[in-house]
């Protein structure tokens, strides 16, 4: 019989934030322990999805956002460039599958993307995917006509983020609401789009600025296939260069938390890995982090070397997804105590 997506008893769109703050706060063995068992249920826990993500155009954005260092409004910010040839970014797109990424993601910083910039994007998706590789965009609001012209040409992913709760949204960004994030969400989901969407920890927000963050997300009428957890990068002349430090477990307590709430999404480590320890990425992927960006950098802010990665994955005994593994709603059997030692014994 052939397998269809089946509404399944563990994905749920009904979360208070009192119960994703007892989550959170669960004993970190318990939290683990339901968080592998359900990463477990849905997917292979040893394999993690690769993706690249390239600036295509840098700097100038005219957004206030306290994190970003690409905001034109900020004391100190990086330099405006032009968009990026197509070609330029094939080249880059190439140089990502022979390293072995699936998915090639292009980050642009823009408001809303001009109709010219959009034909140019548009030329990179198809040529993007002409390679066989997955295609993601951010290029920051779209109305529906423009999340039409992406389908057209291939797009797989559209990553848009929430960045934090809608409460503490406000101390982050003032230059556009909440709603117009979630707007763009929705325009993509009726284009038939995939969603990349998540969150940033550490910018000041508590627990429960936290726990509404993933209540949204998990709360959307379809979950994202993609959920990007980041770790504040403190970048020097932007409003959150100074602050506080997240420790590692309340780290990983948001990535376990979000794996539970959101079990067929692939649940990926973002910004902050270049300052996190071997350890760290271990603890993460035991609480159901499943994917990560390979390469120097993330947009403008610096991320583990691609050989480090791969020599953590190998002294996991991990290795990366091939495309087929990589397909969201495959409903996985959990892993048997019998395959379990049949790996072993491989």
């Amino acid at each position: 019989m052939t397998a269809t997506h089946m509404p399944h008893p563990d994905v749920r769109h009904d979360w208070t934030r009192d119960e994703v703050e007892a989550l959170i706060s669960l004993p970190f063995p318990e939290l683990m322990y339901r968080a592998q068992t359900l990463h477990r249920r849905y997917f292979d826990p040893t394999k993690v999805q690769i993706s690249t993500l390239l600036s295509i155009k840098t700097g100038g954005c005219p957004e206030d956002c306290a994190y970003c260092p690409q905001s034109a409004l900020h004391e100190k910010s990086v330099k405006a460039e032009r968009l990026m040839a197509v070609e330029s970014v094939l080249k880059e797109a190439r140089a990502a599958k022979k390293a072995g990424a699936g998915r090639f993601c292009m980050g642009a910083a823009w408001r809303t993307p001009k109709d010219h910039d959009l034909d140019t994007v548009c030329e990179m998706i198809e040529g993007v995917k002409s390679l066989g590789l997955e295609t993601c965009v951010t290029l920051g609001m779209l109305d529906a006509q423009q999340t039409e012209r992406l389908k057209t040409a291939g797009l797989d992913y559209y990553n848009h983020n929430l960045d934090t709760s809608e409460e503490f949204y406000g101390s982050i960004i003032s230059t556009r609401t909440y709603q117009q994030r979630l707007d763009t969400l929705s325009n993509v989901r009726d284009a038939g789009i995939n969603v990349c969407c998540g969150g940033i920890v550490g910018m000041g927000e508590d627990l429960s600025d936290r726990a509404g963050l993933l209540m949204t997300l998990a709360n959307l009428p379809k979950h994202p296939e993609s959920v990007p957890i980041n770790l504040l990068v403190r970048v020097e002349g932007t409003p959150l260069g100074e602050a506080e430090a997240v420790d590692p477990i309340t780290f990983v307590r948001i990535i376990a938390t979000a794996r539970i709430m959101m079990p067929e999404s692939h649940v990926r480590l973002a910004a902050g890995r270049e300052n996190m320890t071997d350890e760290a990425h271990a603890l993460c992927f035991l609480a159901g982090a499943n994917s990560i960006f390979c390469g120097e950098k993330l947009l403008t802010t610096p991320n583990p070397a691609e050989h480090r990665d791969r020599q953590l994955l190998s002294a996991l005994g991990m290795s990366p997804m091939v495309q087929s593994e990589a397909e969201m709603g495959t409903m996985r059997p959990a892993v048997t105590e019998e395959a379990v030692c049949e790996m072993a014994a491989s």
